[in-house]
């Protein structure tokens, strides 16, 4: 937790509550413009279904906040674990309307990248562990403001297939790094940089603090046709096709 006290109640709005389950990690956050006011991880073996409620009511009593003082709930639509998106973004697309707050949605491998910032020119590349023997990527180049920008659609790829298509120096990180670390120092060699495991999972607050920059330019999801970036198919889905 950080921030708490009565003195936020001055910080100016939009206030923004994060939802983070795109992978066993997950968290949220309270941010307002530039500052996190409190963070709960929910790290656990149990599905997020268990603890997400919870850690909503607890951040809240901590704060100190009612759904009143919030203007906006954001929530990381994906790629990452299915279970965890659904049950994140059901969430949201209950508590948005209940609340009377917008809904913002934030890529799960944006909100990754953008706990880089101001890399430099350096290509970043967050990788997700996807399992099947894939993982979900994409690349980012930090702009003027030092903030990163996908510069392609992101992917579901081999790791093979990934390290195919860098020829620059690159920095990875997510909980790919985990599974395929040494095949990708083995590959990419004095290519590739890893990032500090402190920056492998995605976070709440920064799903928040990006969901600011959609607040302003109103870029606001429907909670009755939002859906999950998901990339690659449910197994539902391939056993529907077949």
């Amino acid at each position: 937790m950080a921030h708490t006290g009565k003195d936020i109640r001055e910080l100016q709005h939009p206030v923004v509550l994060a939802l983070e389950t795109a992978t066993l990690c997950g968290s949220v956050a309270l941010v307002t413009q530039g500052r996190c006011l409190a963070e709960y991880s929910l790290q656990t073996g149990v599905t997020h279904s268990r603890r997400l409620l919870a850690g909503i009511d607890r951040l809240l009593q901590e704060t100190g906040f009612d759904w009143p003082e919030i203007d906006a709930l954001a929530v990381s639509l994906g790629p990452g674990s299915f279970t965890g998106l659904r049950i994140g973004l059901a969430t949201a697309k209950g508590l948005a309307p209940a609340g009377e707050v917008k809904l913002i949605g934030v890529g799960t491998l944006d909100g990754l990248a953008a706990q880089l910032f101001a890399a430099g020119d350096i290509l970043i590349c967050p990788v997700l562990d996807a399992r099947k023997k894939e993982i979900y990527c994409g690349f980012y180049k930090c702009d003027d403001q030092g903030m990163p920008r996908l510069q392609a659609e992101s992917l579901v790829i081999s790791p093979e297939m990934l390290c195919k298509r860098i020829d620059e120096p690159v920095v990875m990180l997510g909980d790919g790094i985990s599974v395929y670390g040494d095949f990708f120092r083995e590959k990419l060699d004095d290519l590739l940089k890893v990032a500090p495991t402190q920056v492998y999972f995605p976070r709440a607050a920064t799903v928040g603090l990006l969901a600011l920059e959609k607040w302003r330019q109103d870029e606001f999801l429907d909670p009755a046709g939002a859906e999950p970036i998901y990339i690659r198919l449910s197994e539902a889905e391939l056993n529907l096709g077949k």
